[in-house]
């Protein structure tokens, strides 16, 4: 880990984060778990999201939850009905496809429950590590850290870590960032960096990280 946290505990860097994140808008699964925390429509939210932008995703989903939102529900729906009611999320026909997939082995396999194991979950078709640990800790509020671009890209920006892949990430930040924090932190700088630390252009100059920040990657910022 460089140097940027090495002045600071994690309590008040994360502190410090969340208070610069204030009044922007919460990621799109977020915002499913919390009008029904239950881990089969956060998973099949997941899947939605994957390269889709968050409001995009939140259509989607509630026009297929709309339909169906239980694993019984979706299986009985045609793919070209799933498709139909995610379009225009990207992929929309493979992961329609996946999605009544999941629902029937689901069914089949688990008795209808969402599995409790990362090794379950990336069995299923179009599960991969950010879809299972998000699913995991917002479904079941079992810790994992869930990495995808704008948390690879935040924690390499800011030197805690240095990898190439958002899997490496993942690895790396179990071994520095306090288990507390682990569910959480997907969402923390998923908002940060979509405010702040965005991907071309950061806004530097009202980030609180700015003093000791490398800046690693950054060309122009504002």
């Amino acid at each position: 880990m460089d140097g940027l946290i090495h002045e600071k505990d994690w309590d008040e860097f994360i502190a410090e984060l969340s208070s610069a994140i204030e009044g922007s808008s919460l990621p799109s699964v977020s915002i499913v778990a919390e009008q029904k925390p239950d881990p089969f429509r956060i998973l099949i939210s997941t899947i939605i999201s994957l390269r889709t932008k968050d409001a995009v995703t939140l259509e989607a989903s509630g026009r297929l939850f709309s339909l169906a939102d239980t694993p019984q529900g979706i299986a009985a729906l045609s793919e070209s009905a799933i498709a139909a009611a995610i379009y225009p999320a990207g992929f929309y026909n493979t992961k329609a496809k996946n999605i009544k997939a999941v629902s029937e082995i689901i069914l089949r396999d688990y008795g209808g429950m969402v599995p409790r194991s990362i090794e379950a979950l990336l069995a299923l078709p179009g599960v991969g590590r950010k879809t299972a640990n998000l699913t995991l800790g917002l479904g079941y509020g079992i810790s994992g850290i869930c990495v995808d671009t704008h948390v690879h890209r935040v924690s390499n920006r800011m030197g805690i870590v240095d990898t190439k892949t958002p899997e490496d990430t993942e690895y790396a930040l179990a071994r520095i960032l306090p288990e507390r924090y682990w569910i959480s932190i997907n969402e923390l700088l998923v908002r940060f960096g979509q405010k702040i630390c965005t991907p071309a252009s950061p806004r530097c100059s009202i980030c609180p990280c700015r003093v000791r920040c490398p800046k690693k990657g950054v060309g122009k910022s504002r």
